[in-house]
Parts: C-alpha cells; structure tokens; sequence
C-alpha cells in the first residue's frame, strides 16, 4: 500500500478518480449482490483498532489483524503479521490461504495508531482476491480495493490516518481523502450510520464533509425528482433535442465495471437518451445513485424505478 508522509510529499484532493470508485461500487454490488453487501453492515469497530505502547508488538499486531479479518467477513483466513524496512506502508502476499503474510514498514513499530489502517487496505487484497475481484489494470484496481476497504467498513480508518499540517503530510492508500469521504458517505447512507464520530484526525473530518456534499449531489441529478431546477432545466432541453449533455463532470462509472471502469458513454453523460422503438418515445439512461449501475427507463413523466443490481426504488421524472 502506498503512503505519502513528510512535509514535501503533498497530498493530493479532489476527485480525480470517481469514474474509477463508481465502477468499483458497481463492481462490489455485482459480485457479492445486494444481499451479500447488507452483510457488511457493521463497520470496523474503534476499540478493535487500538494499539497502544503498552500492548506486546506482535500479539496486538495479530490482534489488529484477526479484528480486521472478522470486519471483513474472512473469517478462516489467517494474517501473519511482520515487521521490516520498506518503503511503502504494508504489502501482503496473496496465496490460496488459509494463511496470509503481511509486511508492515517498521515505523508501526513506534508509530502505532495507523496499524489497523495498513492492514485494512491489506485485508482487502486477500477479500478481493477469494472474490476473484479485479480491474485489468493495476492502479485501477488498488481504486478498487480502497473503495471495497471503505464500502464495506473497514475503510474509514484510512481516511482517519490522514494528517496535513505545516509539519506533517500523510495519506495512506491510493484515493484521495475527499474520495474515501465520497464511498464513507455513500456506505453512511445506505446504513443509516455516521462515521463522523470515529476520526481522531480533524482534516479526515473536513475531508468526510466534503465528501458527502459529492456523494450527496448523486441524488439531486436529472431524471431523479429531487433534481433541482438548474438541473431540471437541462433535462428538460436536452430531452427535447433527444440527445442527454452532461449536468455534471464527465465521470459516470463503467456499463460493465467487470470490463474494467473505462467503459461508459463516449461523451461522459450522466443522462443520455435513446430511442424506445420504432414509434415509441425515448428511453432515458442514468446511473443509480447508490450503486452506479446504469438504469433505463421511458420518459414518461412521473415513475417510480427500480434499480435491479441494488434494489433501491427511485422517484423519477423523466
């Protein structure tokens, strides 16, 4: 796992890999199905991630980890945790199991706290690879092991390890810290849970914050009825002229994340319109706003939709 750390190592904001962590919430929803991911409703607990100077190092290293394998539902594969000089904050060794070895760099030796937040990124390999999970390509598909680590609840102490100050940058993982918001807030919305009470790290929070003001504009896009009048507006012309512009940044996640999250319209929609049939009208298609999955439908004014991959029921005017 790759860690930024010092004060000339920047860290980057933004959200310069939404296409990338929409596919890769697709891409959960399409393996472990609606069901599977309701399983995850109980996040990393705090407590579990304690590890302090007084703990013996490598009984509360192998503490952490079992607390993360059972967060992550894993709960016959075993993590052998060491210690050694490395450049990067922790790295695993992926086998056919039950017994995994994971290499964590030998600060955490001293600098404890963001233990269980190496080991959450590294956990999360080994879930994704029993999942037989991926993206072709490799950067791509450490987006998808952060986005998986914070969907299902073990993430958010990746974003809790995030410090910047004037003598301090530190970032784990491979998003960014309003993008690890984004996904905690879109896990936060569809449990009914806040992790805002969870980070130590006053910059985690601001980042979380704006996060969820992202995540929530998902919900507040054309055709869905909570759109807002701008919003609105630009449906409604667009519709006319038979062809969906953008009301948003070219970002929409993947048709098929399993092809990787390259894929999806040309011209970066997040609505698009397309004949019914010979006759018949228009169809209109946008992403789900919990799972990503693209959605078609009629325009047809009023309509209730159901998203097949997540089972959210959405209030529609198309």
């Amino acid at each position: 796992m790759t860690e930024n750390r010092g004060p000339g190592s920047p860290v980057e904001h933004g959200f310069p890999h939404l296409a990338t962590v929409r596919a890769s919430i697709t891409a959960l929803f399409r393996r472990l199905s609606a069901d599977g991911i309701g399983a995850y409703e109980t996040s990393f607990a705090p407590a579990d991630a304690a590890f302090d100077t007084t703990d013996d190092l490598y009984l509360g290293a192998q503490r952490v980890a079992a607390a993360t394998v059972r967060a992550l539902r894993l709960p016959d594969a075993r993590m052998v945790v060491s210690f050694r000089a490395m450049e990067q904050a922790a790295a695993v060794e992926l086998t056919a199991g039950p017994e995994y070895f994971v290499e964590v760099n030998d600060r955490f030796r001293t600098h404890r706290r963001d233990l269980a937040a190496a080991l959450a990124h590294e956990v999360t390999h080994v879930l994704l690879h029993r999942l037989d999970l991926r993206f072709p390509d490799t950067a791509e598909n450490e987006i998808l092991t952060d986005t998986a680590a914070a969907y299902l609840g073990a993430g958010w102490l990746l974003l809790d390890a995030y410090r910047e100050d004037a003598l301090t940058h530190q970032r784990f993982g491979y998003l960014t810290p309003e993008e690890f918001g984004y996904v905690l807030a879109k896990r936060a919305a569809l449990f009914g849970e806040d992790p805002a009470p969870w980070f130590t790290s006053p910059q985690a929070y601001e980042a979380y914050v704006r996060g969820r003001a992202r995540a929530e504009r998902d919900h507040r896009r054309a055709p869905l009825t909570a759109a807002g009048p701008l919003a609105r507006r630009r449906y409604a012309k667009a519709r006319r002229a038979g062809a969906g512009p953008a009301d948003g940044p070219a970002d929409s996640p993947a048709d098929s994340p399993a092809a990787g999250p390259a894929d999806g319209p040309a011209d970066g929609s997040t609505y698009r319109f397309e004949p019914e049939g010979a006759g018949a009208g228009l169809r209109v298609s946008f992403p789900c706003p919990v799972c990503a999955q693209r959605l078609r439908v009629p325009v047809r004014g009023r309509l209730r939709a159901r998203c097949g991959l997540c089972r959210t029921v959405l209030d529609c005017t198309t």
